[in-house]
């Protein structure tokens, strides 16, 4: 490998312990206060028209002309569009299986509470995903570290780095838990009779807010308060010559 290849390798000379590396990969992923605005306007603006109006083409329709808008705006000031089109993904998504319900006969109260299904389902997912990262061994977070040092399983020689990134892993599959549990229920009750299928819908878009950003927020906090607690060197392995 020539010498330029071996310099891409090292951490950046900034770059000392394993917490800069996480909190820095943090904030980038959750691209800052406006990046979380433009993640939960959508379906703030969906939640709040259905619950008004119960006109589920409307409350979708809006939603997406709100995105569209910030995507706009974005694209004005030539920042990046990551965080609205990760909303329109998700609009999108719902939007399908709002399409599915509807063609399979569903009422329009039974699509509404459709279009919650997907969150439900991706935090499902999700935290099983990163659950068994920990449960191997192998935590997602340190896969962060590893794309700094420039090798991405080195990191996982250093016992001290696996139990951080362990602790770290583990506060992110927490907010994912607390949605499914929080959400799953009222969903199926929604769907069974059990609870009124438009108080379900509303039930749902307030716990989507609500367990949304303050919840990812909270396990944030956690995260900094453990990262502040410690000063793990980066060991990176040499460059090749």
């Amino acid at each position: 490998m020539s010498g330029q290849q071996g310099d891409q390798t090292r951490p950046h000379p900034d770059v000392q312990t394993v917490e800069q590396v996480v909190r820095g990969q943090l904030a980038k992923a959750l691209g800052g206060r406006r990046g979380m605005v433009e993640a939960a306007v959508p379906t703030i603006v969906f939640t709040v028209l259905w619950i008004t109006t119960r006109e589920l083409q409307t409350a979708l329709v809006v939603s997406v002309a709100a995105a569209l808008l910030m995507l706009v705006v974005r694209l004005v000031q030539r920042s990046t569009v990551q965080f609205v089109v990760n909303a329109l993904v998700g609009i999108g998504i719902g939007w399908l299986f709002v399409s599915m319900s509807a063609r399979g006969g569903a009422s329009e109260d039974e699509q509404a509470l459709a279009y919650f299904l997907p969150g439900i389902l991706y935090n499902s997912g999700y935290a099983v995903v990163l659950a068994l990262t920990c449960l191997v061994g192998w935590p997602l977070v340190g896969f962060m570290v590893g794309s700094v040092t420039g090798d991405p399983t080195a990191w996982h020689d250093d016992k001290q780095v696996v139990r951080l990134t362990t602790r770290l892993t583990w506060l992110l599959v927490l907010p994912c838990i607390v949605r499914v549990a929080a959400q799953a229920p009222v969903y199926l009750a929604g769907r069974s009779g059990t609870m009124e299928a438009d108080t379900a819908v509303a039930v749902l878009g307030i716990l989507k807010v609500g367990l949304g950003w303050p919840l990812q927020l909270a396990a944030l906090a956690a995260m900094v308060w453990l990262l502040a607690r410690n000063h793990t060197p980066i060991e990176s392995r040499p460059a090749s010559t």
